[in-house]
């Protein structure tokens, strides 16, 4: 296929699935906010702010002029933040190609509009739901970047599209699966994200592995009832984009979301955690908002979800969490 892929955000997942297309043989351009940030990656082949120490290849180049970027790419891989997608997207989606692959590394739900990702991007592009791609799964980008071995999943209702994006970024240690369920596979990294904030609460205020195992299996339990009520395909939850995902960001010290609850566990507060995050960002700190009541409108109960929003943006103590959660009325693990 003539042409390149643009990857749009350069913060350490867009620069490291960057590298993954590039180790992959395809053409790409990274675009970087920052004039200074896109020259040091073409000139020293290194993003030295998000992925220090990281030789990039030769095949990606980066820009900070989206022009440049999106002219002539026939994959757009957008790598920015889920609350800033619809804001970034609708300055760049009059200098997307027609028929080009849209792609989104952002696990979130928009706040305000309750829209996951991939539904923001049709809303901006008029883009149809076959030229729409979800990656998600295990990713922690150091990891990936630093070429362990892991997988991830590719969703396109448009099969076709998933399998060419399939074979433009595998390689001897990224090995994509690729399936139909966007609406699973959405969810299951959005919901992640607040879950790995219970663990990472948890682990602040000493709890072992039992709590945080409970918390991951309870909280895809939750997961997946949302995904019912949205039509999500059962299954896709018990794989890489649900437990795969759910397990790498609940218990690597790697994942913003679990090193950012572990602070609020310890006791810091949100200005606190934010300030020791140095810009990065913790998705479910916003998306736990937006995905509650997603689950209010549908009718789904997602407790642990719930509590993470009450610590978060109501001022619960942390150390309550336990209580709110273990002192709810008790029932079948399975409802009937």
């Amino acid at each position: 296929m003539a042409g390149h892929i643009a990857v749009l955000g350069a913060g350490s997942w867009g620069t490291a699935f960057a590298k993954v297309m590039a180790d992959a043989g395809r053409d790409v351009v990274l675009w970087a906010r920052r004039r200074d940030l896109a020259e040091a990656i073409t000139e020293k082949r290194e993003n030295a702010d998000y992925l220090p120490g990281i030789a990039l290849p030769d095949p990606l180049t980066s820009t900070s002029d989206p022009r440049k970027a999106l002219d002539g790419a026939h994959t757009v891989v957008l790598g920015v933040p889920s609350q800033t997608m619809r804001h970034n997207l609708t300055a760049w989606a009059g200098l997307i190609d027609g028929d080009a692959t849209l792609v989104s590394l952002a696990k979130g739900v928009e706040l305000g509009t309750l829209k996951r990702m991939s539904e923001v991007i049709a809303d901006v592009t008029g883009a149809g739901e076959d030229r729409i791609a979800v990656v998600s799964g295990p990713n922690l980008a150091r990891e990936i970047a630093e070429e362990q071995p892991t997988a991830t999943v590719i969703a396109c209702r448009d099969h076709d599209r998933a399998v060419a994006l399939q074979q433009a970024c595998t390689t001897g240690y990224f090995r994509p699966y690729t399936i139909t369920d966007v609406v699973g596979c959405e969810l299951g990294g959005a919901c992640k994200n607040v879950i790995a904030l219970s663990c990472g609460m948890a682990d602040g205020l000493g709890f072992g592995a039992n709590t945080l195992a409970t918390l991951m299996t309870r909280g895809l339990a939750e997961t997946s009832r949302l995904g019912a009520a949205l039509g999500a395909d059962p299954m896709t939850f018990a794989g890489l984009a649900g437990l795969g995902d759910l397990v790498a960001s609940c218990s690597s010290p790697l994942s913003r979301n679990r090193t950012f609850g572990a602070r609020l566990g310890r006791g810091e507060s949100m200005a606190q955690a934010q300030s020791a995050a140095h810009g990065q960002v913790a998705e479910g700190v916003k998306s736990c908002s937006s995905i509650r009541e997603l689950a209010m409108r549908h009718g789904v109960e997602m407790p642990i979800t719930e509590v993470v929003h009450r610590v978060c943006h109501d001022g619960f103590d942390p150390g309550e969490m336990a209580g709110a959660l273990i002192g709810r009325k008790t029932k079948p693990e399975r409802e009937r």
